[in-house]
């Protein structure tokens, strides 16, 4: 080895270590920056929480931090079975019907005698009436699984049709009128049962029971996505779905399954809300299929499928219900709200395809 090579060899070594650090700092950089994109629904829950907490004083009072948690637990609810359905590239609008479907049909059996005939059915007791309930919501989704992929409908116009057919029950089931109906009718029921009320207005160390149910299906969602093979076909058929047929996953047996979970989960956050009210209708569900869309798409879940989770999609319900009750708290008009929060749900998809484009590149 000359000289001349050894006096070369500290200089090439320098522009390394240069680019090394910088690489590294680099990393780092977009680090950060794909920490604040992706935890954007976060950032922006905290920084509207803080806004009401600076803006009204009845925000952080614990009467009003309770109704917002009861509130938002049912839309929470329908949003992770909806986050099934959209990562699986779908989208369920019969949800809310489902939900109204299902806690009517209950509270009528859990009231009232039913007469087939010289049959006589009820009134029930709490545990029939819930089991009820969830096989309404599961035949209800497998109804909408199996009219999208065997009838090669779009799901748009499937899931519309239900929406209209399930809502159509529910009035035929409770003949317009809320139940319990306070009839004097030998056999009838005056009140729902306690354990009804108890889960839908009842606390556990404070905490309400509906915000407790909708953090337990949180749980076992996040579990089932992540470490189910039934939660990797979700994303596998979502991503691309011709790739996920050749690899062997059962494409149209994996979206029935994701439409049946919307409909038990939208029966839970029926048979809930009906306790949180004390009383069921036909259309006590109306909206809540665009709220639980809403708060998905909020959450950072991909409308075209393939990208999210649920977490995203509790966060998403928690900005929707923080946002409609601070409104409620400023005193700003009913036309006005709905005003800001189709703008919002606007903003947010328009953030969402842009981070999207720059992860992209």
């Amino acid at each position: 080895m000359t000289r001349e090579t050894l006096k070369e060899e500290p200089a090439q070594a320098q522009p390394t270590a240069n680019a090394a650090s910088q690489l590294q700092s680099r990393r780092y950089w977009l680090r950060i920056r794909s920490l604040l994109l992706q935890g954007g629904p976060l950032f922006a829950l905290i920084a509207l929480c803080l806004f009401l907490a600076l803006s009204t004083p009845f925000f952080l009072t614990e009467s009003n931090l309770t109704n917002v948690m009861r509130r938002t637990s049912v839309v929470a609810i329908l949003a992770i079975g909806q986050t099934f359905v959209i990562l699986s590239a779908g989208i369920d609008l019969s949800v809310g019907s489902t939900a109204a479907l299902a806690g009517s049909l209950s509270a009528v059996m859990m009231t009232q005698p039913i007469y087939i005939g010289e049959l006589v059915i009820g009134p029930v007791d709490f545990g029939v009436g819930l089991v009820v309930a969830l096989l309404t919501g599961i035949t209800a989704g497998l109804v909408n699984g199996l009219v999208i992929t065997k009838g090669r409908i779009p799901d748009f116009i499937a899931t519309l049709g239900t929406l209209a057919a399930f809502q159509g029950l529910a009035l035929l089931i409770t003949q317009g009128l809320p139940i319990p109906s306070f009839s004097t009718a030998p056999g009838h029921l005056n009140r729902l049962p306690d354990q009804l009320i108890w889960l839908g207005g009842g606390r556990i160390l404070g905490i309400p029971v509906p915000a407790l149910i909708a953090l337990l299906v949180v749980i076992i969602a996040w579990f089932v996505l992540r470490y189910t093979a039934f939660g990797r076909s979700i994303y596998a058929v979502g991503g691309n779905r011709e790739a996920a047929r050749v690899s062997g996953i059962n494409v149209d047996r994996t979206r029935i399954l994701a439409y049946v979970t919307s409909g038990l989960l939208a029966a839970v956050a029926g048979f809930v809300l009906t306790g949180r009210l004390n009383s069921a209708n036909a259309l006590m569900g109306t909206r809540q299929e665009l709220e639980s869309i809403a708060a998905v798409v909020i959450g950072g879940t991909n409308l075209f499928g393939g990208e999210g989770g649920v977490v995203g999609s509790l966060i998403g319900a928690l900005i929707t219900g923080v946002l409609q009750n601070g409104l409620n708290l400023l005193d700003v008009s009913a036309f006005w709200q709905q005003v800001i929060q189709g703008v919002v749900i606007i903003g947010v998809v328009i953030f969402d395809q842009w981070r999207r484009r720059r992860f992209r590149t």
